[in-house]
């Protein structure tokens, strides 16, 4: 299942309504209404997170309908960081690669 089945199973479980969950998670409810149509487009990273933390559950819950054992906590910060690198051209996007690789050496 992906994030459209997974968030409506969710809202379905906890018996929340998507104008609730819209303002818990500071999101506006028809994004939340457009996530959960038939040919909804994926959920911005920011997005994804503010959704799970909402719900009190995971984003790889609600991406993949599963937990992850032994997983980083999707902080604020790691989230910002995510964002930033996507922003990057693909060149500079390589360099931070790049200086990963260095760093776990």
């Amino acid at each position: 299942m992906g994030f459209r089945e997974n968030l409506k199973a969710e809202l379905e479980y906890q018996d929340i309504r998507t104008k609730d969950l819209a303002d818990k998670a500071g999101v506006q409810k028809r994004t939340i209404d457009h996530y959960l149509m038939n040919n909804p487009q994926e959920p911005s990273v920011t997005n994804a997170f503010k959704i799970a933390q909402a719900l009190n559950v995971s984003v790889e819950y609600l991406m993949t309908g599963r937990e992850i054992q032994g997983k980083l906590p999707l902080t604020k910060e790691l989230v910002d960081f995510i964002n930033g690198y996507l922003t990057l051209n693909s060149k500079k996007q390589a360099v931070i690669k790049e200086m990963v690789e260095i760093l776990h050496e």
